[in-house]
């Protein structure tokens, strides 16, 4: 399973027009991480990308921003760790609750909390988190060995490298600047056989 990520900053084409490539690929949800932005510019923004993820029956997760989500009727979130210790009695507003972890603690809390999928990273060496050493595949096995809820890689995930992740107990895997970056996102996609 692919999950999408977005970074607006990083797109080398229109943004709403890399949303609607990458809907029509049809990966398992696309989370509209724009996270920077002031929560009236974010509403916009996803108010758009639902739009788009509608046409194409992708599921849109919002990240961070509980109150945007339940304005739109969006019932996938994602949350950063401060953000779900500080917000978990509103979960039960969500079908979907990811957290973004970077460790077995990390991953443990978040179950107890009530996140039902975590995204873990980074996984690989990747531009995003230039000079930071990946968190890497141990610490992924580790996680996946231990906690009973799927768990996604991300960070410098390749079709060269997604495999190892899978391989390491992933359910699987996010991209983010391979897709936004891309003249043909399906095409990777189609290429990560999973």
């Amino acid at each position: 399973m692919i999950i999408a990520v977005t970074d607006r900053r990083n797109c080398l084409y229109p943004f709403f027009e890399q949303i609607i490539r990458i809907a029509k690929a049809r990966p398992r949800m696309i989370v509209l991480r724009e996270k920077d932005l002031p929560e009236s510019d974010y509403m916009i923004l996803a108010e758009k990308c639902m739009n788009i993820c509608h046409r194409y029956d992708v599921p849109l997760c919002v990240n961070s921003f509980i109150d945007v989500a339940s304005e739109l009727g969006i019932t996938n979130i994602q949350m950063p760790m401060p953000l779900l210790r500080t917000h978990s009695s509103e979960l039960t507003l969500f079908d979907d609750v990811g957290a973004s972890v970077h460790s077995l603690k990390e991953a443990t809390e978040a179950a107890e909390l009530g996140a039902n999928r975590l995204i873990f990273g980074h996984v690989f060496e990747t531009r995003c988190k230039s000079g930071m050493k990946p968190r890497g595949l141990d610490t992924l096995t580790e996680i996946c060995e231990n906690i009973d809820l799927p768990v996604f890689a991300i960070g410098g995930i390749t079709a060269d490298n997604a495999s190892l992740a899978i391989e390491h107990g992933a359910a699987g895997i996010c991209l983010m600047s391979s897709l936004m970056t891309s003249e043909d996102p399906a095409s990777i996609i189609r290429s990560i056989d999973m």
